[in-house]
C-alpha cells in the first residue's frame, strides 16, 4: 500500500501542476512551453501515476484470499479508466520525436494490457451466471481479453524498440499472474460453451464493461508560498538596477 501510496503523491504533484502553476504563467510563455510541460502531458503523467497505483492495488487483491472477483474487476476497469483518460490527453498532442513518441506508446501498450485485465474479470464473473446468454456473453469477454493480452505484447515490444531503445523487463505483479491465466482460462471455457451450446448462441462481439468511478485520487498537493523574490515589482526592481550598471559601464 505503500507504495501506491507514492503514486497518489506523484499523482498530486502533477495536479498541482495542472491546476495551480500553469494557470499563473503567462499566455506567451505557456505557448512557448516544451511540449513535454504542456497540460495535456501533465494530466496524462498524473493519470498514469493513478493507473499504476491501481495496477498495485490489483495485484494486491489477486493476492489476497478474501479479494471477491467483484473486487479484482472494479480494479481491473479503474485502472483501464485512467490509461484511457491518459491516452485521451495526449492522442492529439505532437509527440512525434524523441521520448514523446515512446511515452505514447507507453501509453498505448499499457491501455491494450489494462482493456485485457477488465475483460478477463468481466468474463469469469459473466461465467457464473446460470443462462445461455451469460455464458455466451463470458465466451466473448474471455476472448476479447486474449486478443488484448496479444496486442499489448506486440505494443510492448514496439515501446522497447522505439528510441532511446529499452530492454523489455521480465512480467511481474499484476501481468505476470494474467499473462498465464488469460490464455489458458479462455482456451478452456470456450472449448467448454461450444461443447454445450451451438455457434449461434456465442456472442462474436464483447459485451460492455461495466463503468465505475475512479476511487484512487491524487494526493492533495499546496505549493508553498512565492518567495517575495519572485515578485513582479521586485523582479523589476532588479531589472531595473541591472540596465543602470550596465548604462554606467
Amino acid at each position: 500500500m505503500v507504495i501506491s501510496k507514492k503514486y497518489q503523491m506523484a499523482s498530486g504533484y502533477l495536479d498541482c501542476a495542472v491546476k495551480h502553476v500553469l494557470p499563473q504563467l503567462p499566455a506567451e510563455l505557456r505557448r512557448n512551453l516544451p511540449v513535454d510541460l504542456a497540460e495535456g502531458v501533465l494530466r496524462a503523467l498524473s493519470l498514469q501515476a493513478l493507473g499504476q497505483g491501481v495496477d498495485i492495488q490489483l495485484g494486491m487483491a489477486i493476492d489476497s484470499a478474501k479479494a471477491t472477483l467483484a473486487v479484482k474487476r472494479r480494479l481491473a476497469c479503474e485502472m483501464l479508466k485512467c490509461w484511457q483518460q491518459a491516452q485521451d490527453n495526449i492522442m492529439n498532442l505532437p509527440l512525434a520525436n524523441g521520448w514523446g513518441e515512446k511515452h505514447h506508446l507507453l501509453v498505448k501498450w499499457k491501455y491494450v494490457e489494462a482493456k485485457a485485465a477488465a475483460y478477463y474479470y468481466h468474463g469469469l464473473i459473466l461465467d457464473e451466471g446460470n443462462t445461455e446468454k451469460s455464458h455466451g456473453m463470458a465466451v466473448a469477454a474471455l476472448q476479447a481479453a486474449d486478443e488484448y493480452f496479444k496486442e499489448s505484447k506486440k505494443l510492448c515490444e514496439a515501446f522497447n524498440a522505439s528510441p532511446p531503445l529499452s530492454r523489455n523487463p521480465p512480467l511481474w505483479g499484476t501481468m505476470k499472474y494474467l499473462s498465464e491465466k488469460i490464455p489458458k482460462d479462455t482456451s478452456s471455457k470456450v472449448r467448454i460453451n461450444r461443447d454445450l451450446y451451438t455457434h449461434e448462441r456465442i456472442m462474436e462481439t464483447a459485451p460492455t464493461l461495466p463503468e465505475f468511478s475512479l476511487a484512487l485520487k491524487p494526493d492533495e498537493y499546496q505549493p508553498p508560498p512565492v518567495d517575495s523574490s519572485w515578485r513582479t515589482e521586485n523582479i523589476k526592481v532588479t531589472q531595473t538596477h541591472s540596465n543602470n550598471v550596465n548604462g554606467d559601464k
